[in-house]
């Protein structure tokens, strides 16, 4: 079995993603710091080794409902997921993941060498998961999900999760839910799928909501033996993790409510902004949101890697190719930014739009 040692996606989001108009990041805009209540007496360089500095172990548990056994601190929700899945897979274990999903969950069990099999989120059920098509064996060690779905902002309703759930809890297997857009559904959102049963392991940050990606604040949410192991995985990459940023992170959970609202006043603003201009399209489909960071919609007029490019270098706009999330007919826009940058995109984008498919032949 070929290990995968790289991501596709990482790669061009850290190379190509960068515009004048950038609708191609999929979380909210950063705090500035003058925004961020913070003193610097409030900062230390350095601590002692331990498993995670206390005050912001106990302020993770606090927020997630949980005991402190059962977090596990990460830098951001990637290396959480790395971590979770490290410590639950062995090469050749089969686990089973969304279709689409987002690439560095696929990259990871690539490296890992883990045997993926799928199970479809379908545009024409709006990216709802049917758990009758999840393909479970007795050979199932993991099922992958993402809640808010990475890409369509899709919402897995505590029902589904329940099932899945009962699913895995058949043949002794793990849910990991990948939770870091759910805060994004505000009221709507369920609780964590943690606290409907020790199958389930979640993972979660800052970076996507909340507009605090530089503390990369992550963490892990298991059961506290799982929590144990994935604490002496999390040995092989540092001793500590930044205590400035671990100490930011503390501040910012005391003032979460602060950076709850400003993400939800930009993004209401910001969703009525996109669902106003996707009704005015006849070209793209599946487009209206009733909530979350991004849109997934789909191309009528052309390939949409072709379009992307011609977006961005004419434009000065930017998205992401459908292609990293495993349909090439369609392309990801973010709106956590300001509502001034994202109407200048959209006008962008649909100049983009109006002259590509004059000049594929594809007018709609």
């Amino acid at each position: 079995m070929t290990r995968i040692v790289q991501s596709h996606y990482m790669h061009w989001a850290k190379t190509h993603q960068h515009a004048r108009f950038n609708l191609a990041t999929s979380g909210m805009a950063s705090v500035p710091i003058s925004e961020f209540p913070c003193k610097l007496e409030d900062l230390e360089l350095s601590r002692g080794g331990s498993y995670g500095w206390k005050p912001l172990q106990e302020a993770l548990a606090r927020h997630s409902g949980v005991s402190e056994e059962n977090v596990v601190a990460a830098a951001g929700t990637s290396m959480a997921n790395f971590v979770a899945m490290a410590a639950l897979v062995e090469p050749g274990d089969e686990v089973l993941v969304e279709h689409p999903t987002y690439e560095l969950l696929l990259s990871t069990l690539g490296f890992l060498q883990a045997r993926i099999r799928r199970f479809p989120r379908r545009a024409e059920n709006q990216f709802a998961i049917d758990p009758a098509e999840i393909p479970v064996t007795p050979q199932t060690r993991l099922i992958a999900i993402t809640n808010l779905h990475n890409p369509s902002s899709a919402l897995i309703p505590e029902s589904t999760l329940r099932e899945i759930g009962a699913i895995a809890q058949k043949v002794g297997a793990h849910v990991l839910v990948d939770e870091v857009y759910l805060d994004a559904a505000f009221e709507q959102a369920p609780s964590s799928a943690f606290h409907l049963g020790p199958e389930f392991v979640i993972t979660n940050s800052l970076t996507k909501v909340y507009g605090l990606s530089g503390l990369r604040c992550g963490w892990i949410l298991a059961e506290p033996e799982l929590a144990q192991r994935m604490w002496r995985m999390v040995d092989l990459f540092d001793v500590n993790e930044s205590h400035p940023a671990e100490r930011l992170s503390r501040v910012a959970f005391a003032f979460l409510g602060k950076f709850r609202a400003r993400a939800r006043a930009v993004l209401e603003t910001n969703r009525q902004v996109w669902n106003a201009f996707a009704a005015t399209r006849k070209d793209l489909v599946d487009v209206t949101l009733p909530f979350g960071t991004t849109a997934f919609p789909k191309l009528l007029t052309g390939p949409v890697d072709q379009f992307c490019e011609f977006l961005r270098g004419k434009y000065e706009t930017s998205v992401v190719p459908g292609h990293f999330f495993e349909m090439p007919d369609r392309f990801r826009v973010g709106f956590g930014g300001s509502a001034e940058e994202l109407r200048e995109g959209l006008k962008r984008l649909a100049s983009a739009l109006d002259e590509f498919a004059l000049e594929s032949g594809a007018g709609c």
